[in-house]
């Protein structure tokens, strides 16, 4: 069994920033990421997919954000545990806690849970023909931009994602219709606006069927929910982007204070386990707005590991200072 200063849970953005941060504060730190790779949804479900609201970068492909915070977080080497899924949280006599997962047992005198939203599968609408063409025109996100070139698409969905989609393809697809059951979007002002001038939109439209070959797409149905009218359009594609749902296993067995599925923290990024801590999209933060932004997450990361390092060291101070003035950065 590996002892530790801290067991960073998940390996998306915000566990990746953990690892980096408490290596700044000198503790070593493993991650324990439940995927066969590290980098999270960037990676697993919209790789070049452009990212524009994380600081200092006026738009970056997810998988070079990825990749930057994967880089970023081996600087100071922490160890690597993939296929793992933490499925127990155990105090020890020594006070210290136990991670156990699939692959094994890693101690440490502290935890940052950075699990998002959990291991993730995409929501399915349960329309007729959606899972017969899975694969075969039917996505739930988009991986490989190149498939959808010359394509006529469907994009079902209202949410920032759908609208980013459709705005991402319409420069190299066919044509691009999107279909939102309401008329209000889940989505940034200026990119619904832009959105509109790119594809074709039915609000109040719902999919009801996708039609084919039996190995290819040609037709999708949709229907206005308010009269049940219905429209058929000829497509390749249909996207589904409707969200994505987490299973958190069995930390919710773990003691934490939960609401729905969010561990509760508090402003200083405490659950209510003593050298517990939690940041990014998995936490609800007591008097304060949730933002599922990875912006967001990585100042919370940042308060929780400067919290942690106090827990295991009272001496220690919680602002170590700037990383400028570090001897690492000015060597390198």
């Amino acid at each position: 069994m590996g002892e530790y200063d801290i067991a960073v849970i998940g390996g998306g953005p915000i566990g990746l920033f953990s690892a980096f941060y408490a290596g700044l504060r000198d503790m070593k730190a493993v991650i324990i990421e439940a995927q066969d790779e590290l980098g999270g949804q960037l990676i697993k479900w919209y790789p070049e997919k452009m990212v524009y609201d994380v600081g200092g970068f006026p738009g970056i492909q997810a998988y070079d954000l990825a990749m930057n915070l994967i880089e970023q977080a081996k600087m100071f080497s922490p160890e690597i545990r993939l296929n793992e899924l933490a499925d127990q949280l155990e105090k020890t006599d020594d006070g210290m806690w136990t991670v156990k997962t699939n692959g094994g047992s890693y101690k440490a005198k502290a935890v940052m849970i950075a699990a998002g939203i959990g291991k993730i599968e995409p929501v399915r609408l349960g329309a007729k023909g959606e899972i017969e063409y899975e694969n075969k025109g039917v996505f739930y996100t988009v991986k490989r931009k190149k498939d959808f070139e010359g394509k006529r698409i469907l994009i079902v969905g209202g949410g920032d994602s759908a609208v980013d989609w459709a705005l991402t393809l319409a420069p190299i697809a066919k044509k691009v219709y999107l279909a939102h059951r309401r008329d209000q979007f889940r989505a940034h002002e200026r990119s619904v606006k832009e959105m509109y001038e790119v594809a074709t939109v039915y609000t109040w439209h719902e999919l009801k069927e996708v039609k084919g070959d039996g190995t290819k797409v040609n037709q999708a149905v949709i229907f206005d929910n308010r009269t049940n009218e219905e429209k058929t359009l000829d497509v390749d594609a249909v996207i589904i982007s409707i969200g994505h749902k987490g299973e958190l296993g069995n930390m919710v067995k773990w003691g934490l204070n939960m609401k729905g599925r969010s561990v509760v923290v508090n402003a200083k990024m405490e659950t209510n386990l003593p050298g517990v801590y939690a940041a990014g999209d998995i936490v609800e933060q007591e008097g304060s707005a949730k933002l599922a932004l990875i912006a967001v997450g990585f100042g919370q990361a940042a308060i929780a590991i400067s919290v942690a390092k106090k827990y295991i060291d009272p001496r220690a101070s919680l602002f170590a200072g700037h990383s400028s003035e570090m001897s690492k950065f000015k060597k390198e």
